[in-house]
């Protein structure tokens, strides 16, 4: 059983859904994230701390992350191709302009404030988009197979091989992972100051890091559906997290 984490452990925000949801009687609006998110968080010590999409005006971003110790930039819907100059591809999901504008902000405002943060899947693909990079908008059209996507809600496994001498070799020192897949885009033109720490044999980018950052840490697989194998992901950010609440705090 794991133990509750102390009133001194680190914030960690991880940001949500805004969809249609129904229940019980009701259908409405609702922000919501997968417990295996937060549970994630809770396992490794950190207390997570749900960050729904709303306006990012009048010092909004500032006010949410100043008492966050961490961020998790979660999974969901494709990221609007506007973003990165493109026309949406027919398989492309239609998008939720809203949470591509509160992430951005809340990336920007953690990379300003050398906040450590974590991108899952959309996550990742949110700070290639923040960082002046694109997305490859279908990866059947590329690699030949739906390998990272095989529909009705199932993960596919895929391996993938991680760079020695980065911030993600020391997370997971295998040289190669077995992950948990569940997306149709990737990164295509990298952005600026991200490093890939990892693909698979495809060539198929699975991981970045930020460059002189503390911890920023991308991910295109989901290590929230494996808590035993990539826990070690979200031990490494609530460590990091952490160090940063110290910091802080001097």
């Amino acid at each position: 059983m794991t133990s509750a984490p102390s009133s001194s452990a680190p914030l960690i925000g991880l940001t949500t859904y805004l969809e249609q949801a129904q229940t019980g009687v009701w259908d409405v609006q609702a922000a919501f994230l997968p417990k295996v998110y937060f549970e994630a968080v809770y396992r490794a010590g950190g207390i997570p701390v749900l960050l729904p999409p709303q306006p990012v005006d009048g010092g909004v971003v500032d006010a949410v992350l100043e008492p966050l110790d961490g961020l998790i930039i979660t999974g969901g819907k494709d990221v609007d191709p506007a973003r990165y100059g493109q026309q949406p591809h027919p398989t492309t999901d239609t998008p939720r302009l809203d949470r591509d504008a509160w992430e951005d902000a809340l990336l920007v405002g953690a990379i300003d404030r050398e906040l450590p943060f974590l991108g899952i899947c959309r996550g990742l693909q949110v700070l290639n988009v923040t960082r002046g990079g694109s997305l490859i908008q279908h990866l059947p059209d590329v690699v030949g197979s739906t390998r990272y996507n095989a529909g009705g809600g199932v993960f596919t496994v895929n391996e993938v091989a991680i760079d020695g001498g980065t911030k993600l070799a020391e997370l997971v020192p295998d040289a190669t992972a077995s992950v948990k897949s569940y997306h149709h885009q990737a990164i295509d033109e990298v952005g600026d100051g991200l490093v890939v720490t990892a693909r698979s044999d495809d060539g198929v980018i699975q991981a970045v890091e930020l460059a002189e950052h503390p911890f920023g840490v991308a991910v295109q697989w989901h290590p929230e559906e494996d808590a035993a194998e990539d826990a070690r992901l979200f031990a490494g950010l609530v460590d990091a997290a952490r160090v940063h609440r110290a910091a802080k705090e001097l």
